[in-house]
């Protein structure tokens, strides 16, 4: 694909053998891709290549297939530390999602390192994984947890109050890029730089934010961010924590065992150097394989070309839904554009959002319906008891918003709303 060239969906799609399938007898229109994306043969192919081919456990055997297999899950560690802007593979260490990547930072540094009468600050658009992690930490260590408010518009982050927390200097800041509600884009560049005037921690959730957008690690200046491989093309069970050396050199692993020693003694013992003090055990190895397949996949396409394709899509589907009646769209509208990310999550007056995406499903449409493992936020500041969401990824294209915006007519014709 040319540089200059616009993300032809349908071209891509072809990439992906599940648009070949049918749903309640329909071609299918995913957009879920929140959830999870789906998968390019590409990626497919890779893991039935090492199953194939090179079958071997990785960073001991001397044998050619041993030796490849190493080769092929390091260099997908290199991959990804290019994709997101750090400075070597020594920054990335592998894990199962990002879930783990935050709780592996909530129980090694923060158990190290907060104490009774610490503040914790999140936000009140969090996902539970970088919630409940936090919780605990703080339950566990008699620390205070604060959040940082939303405007009044319940779209963005209130900045007066993420200014009036630093005044308790948390030791830690976690907060995510891009809402998966919401889908608002937070400024965690300007958030780093100020939590990091008051000896902050910083944490970015980019679980949402690195598969569809430009992502650089330095420029931000966290300490830690963490993502998914499933939800940037790649396969599930395996995610990444990126951590500055400093950070990382300092924490203690949380599990002992294979591959994360340098050294045994009967009485002692001691750490491999990074990353790999922090993965223990024989590693998901068609996983990370699998991951820098897809991650190569993404730099065929480019993360910015990414990034312009979907605000395309959500600007379309602003547009369309801003005359539907009887509808609540939540989060930025069409011009905030630049602040949303490509999900769309709404509601539907009268109707429950699981029937919604039960007769999106009857359209062969896929989307998600309840908290989105964002309670807070959902039922506490939209006071909702569940939202629809659609979101979109590099292989959607207008025509999947226009039948969503069908299917909403359908809804709508079958409660019998105007």
């Amino acid at each position: 694909m040319a540089a200059d060239q616009e993300i032809n969906a349908g071209d891509i799609k072809k990439d992906f053998p599940i648009f070949k399938i049918k749903m309640s007898g329909k071609p299918i229109v995913y957009l879920d891709s929140a959830a999870t994306s789906q998968k390019p043969k590409q990626v497919i192919d890779s893991i039935v290549k090492f199953y194939s081919e090179y079958n071997a456990n990785i960073h001991r055997g001397i044998y050619d297939i041993a030796e490849r297999a190493t080769d092929e899950y390091t260099n997908s560690k290199g991959k990804l530390a290019k994709l997101i802007g750090a400075k070597s593979i020594r920054n990335i260490v592998y894990v199962r999602n990002t879930t783990e990547a935050i709780n592996l930072v909530a129980l090694s540094w923060g158990n190290a390192n907060i104490e009774k009468g610490d503040h914790i600050l999140i936000s009140d658009m969090e996902h539970h994984s970088n919630l409940v992690p936090w919780q605990l930490l703080a339950k566990r260590k008699g620390a205070v947890l604060d959040y940082i408010k939303l405007d009044k518009s319940s779209e963005k982050l209130d900045m007066d109050s993420f200014k009036e927390n630093l005044e308790n200097d948390p030791k830690m800041v976690a907060v995510t890029q891009a809402s998966n509600v919401l889908g608002t884009i937070n400024d965690v560049k300007y958030i780093t730089k100020e939590a990091k005037k008051h000896g902050s921690v910083v944490l970015v959730d980019g679980a949402q934010s690195a598969p569809h957008m430009p992502v650089d690690v330095q420029s931000i200046g966290c300490d830690f961010f963490a993502l998914s491989a499933h939800k940037m093309l790649g396969p599930t069970g395996i995610g990444a924590l990126y951590g500055t050396e400093e950070i990382l050199n300092s924490m203690e692993p949380l599990f002992g065992g294979g591959d994360m020693i340098s050294a045994v003694t009967r009485q002692t013992h001691s750490w491999n150097s990074l990353p790999w003090k922090f993965e223990a055990g024989t590693s998901n190895i068609e996983g990370g394989i699998a991951f820098g397949a897809a991650i190569d996949y993404l730099n065929s396409i480019g993360m910015e070309k990414i990034r312009r394709h979907e605000e395309k899509l959500t600007k379309h589907a602003l547009e369309s839904l801003e005359n539907v009646k009887n509808i609540e769209v939540y989060g930025p509208k069409k011009d905030e554009i630049n602040i949303k990310s490509g999900v769309v999550s709404f509601g539907i007056k009268g109707v429950h959002p699981h029937d919604v995406a039960q007769i999106f499903n009857n359209e062969g449409i896929a989307i998600r319906a309840g908290h989105h493992c964002a309670m807070p936020l959902v039922t506490e500041v939209l006071r909702q008891g569940a939202v629809s969401r659609m979101s979109f990824y590099l292989y959607n294209d207008e025509d999947d918003i226009d039948k969503a915006v069908a299917a909403i007519d359908e809804v709508k014709r079958i409660f019998k709303l105007e």
